[in-house]
């Protein structure tokens, strides 16, 4: 096994004052074993399929390895077993505060962790995710741009990270874009489909990247296209949070009912695509970023917006995304008033109200 540490090792040489800059490693070691807490304390919440596939590619990460590589597949196992055995030192540990200048910081004060970092072109990440997991990572700063107010930072290579990252994330009004776990995310799904090699809106997708002649040149041009798709949801999400207020998110911070969670998470994902993502992709003809979102809609979302899937074999047809731009018209106002109905449901509190969320995935008035 590749120890974390290895994943500094190439970095380059960063200085502030006179001589090599070893805060870096301090850094990274402190962040690093706040992602091994967060993990030893809700990695056994995935599902197995999940956790597997995961773990997987977190050895991938410490070792090194290009998302195209072959994994020495008997490592995989024995390694797995080993970083389960380390999680029992760390799961009833305090997150640890982060080592900068001026002395020991919060590691949820992101901002102030920031103020220090982005200087130096590093960026830091952390915030609470689905099911209540906090999530941390450090990396190299790519780039920082301004949208509708919204700042974005977009992280190349990743020093520190947690179990099944987030490609991107959206903390109060800043969008967190991680390069590197959007090309690992990426590359699994059409590993995934490789295997199968199943019709629909991922092969029009990876078709659109010319994956059968260069899987490595289409990876490039899926992560370059999908980088914008996930800035986008993410505005859409910072809009959708305007007009929810914050009674939205101390709503997700208090379930205990994954459904409820779930079918929340589910509506306000399709308002912000709504709102945004969906007449953003349609007026610039991103084909391939259509097919891509479509490949995405699974699951609960999936059933709970049947409308749009018509208006995609329209746009399939040739319809020229008329039929998608009304359904994201209809689907502001839709999801929206679903969300009103989810806050409405939350503010009576207790089980009950979760309960009542939940049936909501169920109920014929919340689908379009």
């Amino acid at each position: 096994m590749a120890p974390v540490e290895a994943n500094i090792a190439a970095a380059p040489c960063r200085t502030r004052g006179s001589g090599p800059d070893a805060r870096l490693d301090r850094l990274v070691e402190a962040v690093q074993a706040n992602c091994h807490i967060t993990d030893a304390r809700h990695a056994r919440n995935m599902t197995m399929c999940t956790y597997l596939l995961a773990m997987r590619e977190l050895y991938r990460w410490e070792l090194g390895a290009a998302p195209t590589a072959n994994l020495p597949q008997a490592d995989v196992g024995p390694w797995i077993a080993r970083r389960e055995a380390s999680w029992a030192a760390f799961e009833e540990a305090e997150y640890r505060g982060l080592p900068l200048d001026g002395g020991v910081v919060d590691p949820f004060d992101v901002e102030a962790v920031n103020r220090s970092l982005i200087p130096c072109n590093l960026v830091y990440g952390a915030g609470i995710g689905r099911f209540g997991k906090p999530q941390f990572f450090l990396g190299d700063l790519a780039r920082e741009e301004w949208r509708d107010g919204v700042r974005i930072l977009i992280a190349r290579r990743e020093y520190a990270r947690d179990l099944a990252p987030a490609p991107a994330a959206l903390r109060q009004d800043t969008i967190y874009v991680r390069i590197e776990s959007l090309r690992q995310a990426l590359w699994e799904r059409a590993e995934a489909w490789d295997h199968r090699r199943a019709h629909g809106a991922l092969e029009c997708a990876l078709n659109a990247h010319g994956f059968h002649s260069d899987p490595a040149a289409a990876l490039a041009s899926m992560v370059e296209a999908e980088t914008e798709t996930l800035i986008l949801h993410e505005v859409g999400e910072h809009a959708a949070g305007v007009s929810l207020s914050l009674a939205w998110e101390r709503m997700l911070d208090g379930f205990v009912e994954r459904r409820a969670e779930l079918l929340a998470r589910a509506v306000r994902d399709h308002l912000a695509d709504c709102t945004v993502t969906l007449p953003a992709l349609v007026a610039r003809g991103a084909s391939a970023s259509i097919h891509f979102w479509f490949a995405g809609l699974e699951g609960l979302r999936r059933e709970l917006f049947p409308r749009v899937c018509c208006a995609y074999d329209c746009w399939r047809r040739g319809d020229d995304g008329h039929a998608l731009v009304a359904a994201a018209a209809d689907g502001t106002v839709h999801w929206k008033r679903v969300c009103d109905t989810v806050l409405a449901l939350a503010g009576h509190g207790g089980s009950d109200a979760e309960r009542n969320i939940a049936a909501l995935a169920t109920a014929g008035a919340t689908r379009l």
